[in-house]
């Protein structure tokens, strides 16, 4: 136990000294010391209360017979009976308050915010109350309740037992007898029990509000007309029991008290149970739509509410299938910034290419946007980490004093390949060498995704920096990160910390070294704020000096929003209330607040001031790398998917019900992934931005119905868009572009030589493009080898529009064969050799559009629409003079 006391000690010490090093000291005291409070207050107050109960009943039982005729209960000895009984219990309940109070100090969270309540400007529909009270209020009373409750059951039972050992309570063979100061003393516990139920049926009153009986989450028909009466009543009846309680104690029998308890007990089985289930099953279930109704229409606003999607701008999309030329060279930036490197190939291709040692890593690939000799491009970036598990030699001085960081990252157009199919890099090597203007100056990586042990920097040992060729680079840590070690008294505890006696011993570890430890990003985050929810995809930003920052979102959460449906493992409200930036080189963590209308982290900014700043404060080339959090973005859209449906009767019928499409896998359907790309979101707008999107197709069905997006710069950014698309038009979903991909003779063919013979096709992802009115559909195809370390290569981009499909081996090409012409001129670099084939393909295309064209204006001319017959008719006759003009 002293051993346990003093390492428990030691750890907090240790601890401080890291949130003072963080620069956050009231993250550690605040909630240390409002922890600390609860515990010894709820502690006290449960062991004095149980302990003073127990004396008074001892005091009572003295003046009691400790036999009774025909008690059945006889305890031999009873003297040493007395005392057994009596430290037994003393020591049970110091053990118990310390358990309630180490349970209490738990809901200092809870507590701090019931203190800092702040008002959400929304009132329940059902009890008028702000929003506020259910985040804030509601959740410590309950609380409080679960304490009551927690401390009337013991009081009784220590009581009871008291006087059954000493005297004041006797079972006969007639039934339990009790002497007079006995009954008193048992019925006020009684009686307080009772009155705290009534309490605890207003909570659930509260409840109501999200009950998961009707159609959506929230209290229904049944709920309010059969359920809260009900709960009313209990509220009235547990009060009244209480009061009888009381004076049944004096009078001596118990035949109102028990009548009343009775009521309570059938009232809460039959009313709080059956009477409801007869309502729903009778009166609602035959009606339900009418029932149910209004309240459908409060899940729908609620949820809206809650999930942030309440304001999402809804315009009309044609897609229509008239792309021409020039229209797709007036978005030549959109289709330079199609993302033909699909994260899960390239990490692998990073990993062969550019590791450099087996101590390295590359854990994720991220998409990111920045301006590249003034022109804007979508990049792909992994930091290059340091994996301490993957190290040669793990002995204690390479692990924790030798081999501290990683080194620099990789950088390239998500659009680019080499004419293997390879990436192209505009970052690469060790040390990082650069193309572009963008430059790497402290490509040291101390603080990153992979959670590496800890490790002392200014040491006397040799600092690996990077290796260069048959030599080392060595360095010296010249940062703020980490604590200081400055005496032989913090060795010492470093030591018993880590349970590593080299520390101690170790003569390289000296006053002006510093321990770094907690340097995984996530673990850092979590500890310093353990009330926020993290994105699972934190990403590397490169300042304007060349210094590398980590960038991660943060979540505010909550299942208490009323009649807000919920999702599983998250709760029914979320906001992305902040930014974390981290230095990688310092571990330097700042929070800005990214939602200043979210009232949780309002109430956090009044609890721990200065610690969160507002995004002004954010530098700005730091603010112009911001995205919005795919994982965010994921939820909205599931729940947009049936909450776009805001009239009852369709959200009940599920008439428009939609859903994220899925693809085929190796282990099964997969949901399509959102994905950013640099695009106009319409025709009229003045330029290109960086948005994150996903397509939507009917629930039952596999055409596109819809597609969302969000957009990611300033000063538009979080601005939710949705693009409908017209119903009585067939508009492709990804589903089925990938069925004809697969019907495809050709495709089909070529896809089948390739996955003989020891390689494998490996298909990105399907990527949705809108462009101008019309959506182009890509997905590019690598090829490996079957070896699970093998290099995946670039080898085909496939390009579906309207009833053409081309595959080609760049991206230029498959559109030159579809449109029949260059689309990239500023951007193709096509070999000599494919020129040819180049012309071949545009005159296909052109044979291929006149195709289409006829196709459109026989099947006007079977319906009898004479004006679409027309207007195609006239299409085909510009393909076919186009055609003549190639011809010669």
């Amino acid at each position: 136990f002293s051993l346990g006391l003093v390492s428990s000690l030691v750890s907090l010490w240790i601890n401080w000294l890291w949130f003072l090093e963080s620069g956050y000291p009231i993250l550690f005291t605040k909630s240390l010391f409002t922890e600390l409070a609860l515990a010894t207050f709820f502690g006290l107050v449960f062991f004095l209360v149980v302990y003073s109960n127990t004396r008074l009943a001892r005091w009572l039982a003295s003046g009691q017979a400790r036999s009774y005729v025909d008690n059945i209960l006889e305890f031999a000895h009873i003297e040493g009976l007395e005392r057994v009984v009596h430290r037994f219990l003393l020591g049970g309940l110091l053990l118990l308050a310390y358990i309630i109070g180490s349970w209490a100090g738990g809901q200092w969270d809870v507590y701090l915010r019931y203190q800092n309540i702040v008002s959400f400007g929304v009132s329940d529909p059902l009890f008028s109350r702000d929003i506020g009270f259910y985040f804030f209020t509601l959740p410590f009373y309950s609380f409080l309740y679960l304490f009551g409750f927690l401390l009337l059951l013991f009081s009784f039972l220590t009581s009871l037992l008291t006087y059954v050992i000493e005297g004041g309570v006797w079972l006969t063979r007639r039934g339990l007898q009790m002497a007079k100061s006995a009954r008193l003393h048992l019925s006020a516990i009684v009686a307080l029990f009772l009155f705290l139920l009534s309490f605890h049926y207003q909570l659930e009153i509260y409840d109501l509000l999200f009950s998961e009986r009707g159609i959506v989450y929230g209290a229904s028909f049944t709920d309010i007309n059969a359920q809260l009466p009900v709960l009313r009543l209990l509220i009235i009846i547990s009060s009244l029991s209480g009061l009888l309680v009381v004076v049944s104690a004096f009078r001596r029998r118990y035949t109102l008290a028990l009548s009343a308890l009775g009521l309570l007990v059938v009232v809460a089985l039959v009313g709080n149970q059956v009477y409801p289930e007869i309502v729903q099953r009778f009166e609602v279930a035959p009606n339900e739509i009418s029932k149910e109704a209004p309240f459908i229409d409060l899940g729908i606003k609620y949820t809206r509410m809650a999930y942030g999607i309440k304001d999402v701008h809804e315009e009309e999309f044609p897609a229509v299938e008239d792309l021409s030329l020039e229209a797709l060279k007036k978005n030549e930036l959109t289709l330079q910034n199609i993302r033909l490197w699909d994260h899960r190939p390239l990490l692998r291709t990073y990993g062969q290419l550019q590791v450099i040692r087996t101590y390295y890593d590359f854990e994720d690939v991220d998409n990111d946007r920045y301006l590249i000799e003034g022109k804007l491009r979508q990049v792909s970036l992994s930091p290059r980490e340091l994996s301490s598990d993957r190290l040669p030699s793990r002995i204690w001085i390479n692990e924790h004093l030798t081999y501290t960081h990683g080194y620099g990252l990789c950088m390239g157009p998500v659009n680019q390949f080499t004419k293997e199919g390879l990436p192209t890099f505009l970052i690469k090597d060790i040390p990082p060498r650069s193309s572009t203007n963008i430059k790497v100056t402290r490509p040291q990586i101390y603080y990153g995704e992979i959670s590496n042990s800890y490790c002392f920097v200014k040491t006397r040992a040799k600092e690996f920096d990077y290796p260069a060729g048959d030599e080392n680079v060595y360095t010296e840590y010249t940062g703020s990160g980490g604590i200081p070690v400055n005496n032989f008294f913090r060795k010492l505890l470093f030591s018993f910390r880590f349970k590593e006696p080299k520390i101690f011993l170790s003569s390289d570890i000296h006053p002006d070294s510093r321990l770094m430890f907690d340097r995984s990003i996530s673990t850092r985050l979590q500890k310093l704020l353990p009330f926020i929810r993290y994105d699972k995809d934190p990403y590397m930003v490169i300042s304007e000096e060349g210094h590398l920052f980590w960038i991660i979102d943060g979540y505010t959460l909550s299942d208490r929003f009323p009649y807000s449906q919920p999702t599983p493992d998250l709760g029914n409200y979320i906001r992305n209330s902040i930014k974390a930036t981290i230095d990688a080189y310092n571990g330097t963590v700042r929070f800005y607040i990214s939602d200043p209308g979210d009232p949780l982290i309002q109430v956090y900014s009044k609890i721990f001031p200065g610690v969160f700043k507002s995004m002004d404060e954010m530098p700005p080339h730091m603010r112009r790398h911001l995205r919005y959090p795919e994982d965010l973005f994921t939820i909205q859209a599931n729940i947009y998917a049936t909450y776009h449906m805001t009239d009852p009767q369709v959200f009940y019928n599920k008439e428009d019900l939609w859903r994220i499409p899925t693809l085929g896998q190796a282990g099964g359907d997969t949901p399509l992934e959102p994905y950013y790309t640099i695009m106009k979101l319409n025709t009229k707008a003045a330029r290109e931005e960086f948005i994150l999107m996903i397509p939507f197709t009917p629930a039952r069905r596999d055409n596109m119905i819809a597609w969302m997006a969000v957009r990611c710069d300033e000063p538009n950014y979080g601005k939710l868009i949705v693009y409908d698309f017209p119903k009585q038009r067939l508009v492709y979903g990804p589903t089925q572009i990938v069925s004809r991909i697969n019907q495809e003779a050709e495709i089909s063919k070529q896809l089948t030589l390739w996955n003989t013979g020891g390689s494998t096709v490996i298909r990105g992802s399907l990527l949705v493009i809108p462009v101008e009115e019309s959506i182009l559909y890509i997905q590019p195809l690598y090829l490996a080898a079957a070896q699970k370390e093998s290099l995946p290569e670039l080898k085909r981009i496939i390009v579906a529009f309207g009833n053409s499909i081309a595959m080609e081996e760049t991206l230029e090409l498959a559109l030159v064969r579809i449109f029949g012409g260059a689309v990239l001129p500023s951007e193709s670099k096509i070999p000599a050799q494919l020129s040819q084939k180049k012309e071949e393909s545009s005159i296909n295309a052109l044979v291929q559009k006149a195709n289409d064209y006829y196709q459109r204006a026989q099947s006007a001319l079977r319906q009898g629409d004479w004006s679409r017959y027309g207007e195609e008719i006239k299409r085909l006759g510009d393909v076919l003079k186009e055609l003549q003009e190639k011809s010669k």
